[in-house]
């Protein structure tokens, strides 16, 4: 089957089930980045996720790797870190900062799907108030850190960074317990990896997850500006 083109002007997408097996989850090619789509395109499950000689890729793999906030792993290494208050963790505090090192390229000669392009959506998403960035300091430096998007009681991850050892999971386990305090149920974390899977995360069917999207997407009775708090840190 024929990957769709998006309509350049309407917002919709085809039903997630029509979804590629191969390669897995690819739903749609084309369209924009506007904000109307992102967000769209989140609630159903659907993320974009493509490289610079390519149009738009629009994404809803089966399974899905999710961290359910009940979950998280910490080891006992990780613990001792956080115990020792190394880092100091605070949010949306350097948005753009975040974005910038998480599009950096890992390793030499290695490129990087956070386009120029991708990179101003986010942004702009971020100025809206629907993505969000945490960050961690070690002597008023940024060292670590993470952003995704934030519908509901679900937290969207997009991407991590570390330039000191744990500062990225030491973000990511703050982040986890701050939505679990706020009812969140789980932080997509779109493909499985290593890294996300040794912090608990677990795939799950997309049927699954878009049953928990169905329930947890449109939930607004928390506190966000105490989620997502600016001048307290989050130790």
């Amino acid at each position: 089957m024929p990957v769709p083109w998006l309509h350049p002007q309407k917002v919709a997408f085809p039903p997630t089930h029509q979804a590629l097996a191969e390669p897995n989850g690819l739903l749609a090619v084309g369209g924009d980045l506007s904000t109307d789509r992102l967000l769209t395109a989140y609630r159903l499950g659907i993320f974009p996720w493509f490289e610079d000689d390519q149009p738009i890729l629009w994404w809803t793999p089966s399974p899905r790797a999710v961290l359910f906030t009940d979950q998280i792993h910490i080891s006992k290494s990780l613990k001792k870190t956080i115990r020792k208050k190394h880092f100091t963790i605070k949010a949306d505090q350097q948005f753009e900062a975040v974005i910038d090192a998480c599009a950096s390229p890992r390793q030499e000669n290695q490129g990087t799907w956070i386009t120029s392009e991708m990179r101003l959506a986010y942004i702009e998403l971020a100025k809206k108030g629907h993505a969000h960035s945490v960050e961690t300091y070690l002597d008023d430096q940024l060292v670590g850190g993470l952003y995704g998007i934030c519908i509901g009681r679900i937290f969207f991850g997009e991407s991590m960074f570390s330039t000191e050892s744990d500062a990225s999971k030491v973000a990511f386990v703050h982040l986890a317990l701050r939505l679990k305090k706020f009812g969140f149920k789980l932080i997509d974390c779109q493909v499985h990896s290593q890294h996300l899977a040794s912090l608990g995360a677990n795939e799950i069917e997309r049927s699954d997850f878009e049953t928990i999207l169905t329930r947890y997407i449109e939930e607004r009775d928390y506190d966000s500006n105490a989620l997502w708090d600016r001048i307290e840190n989050w130790n």
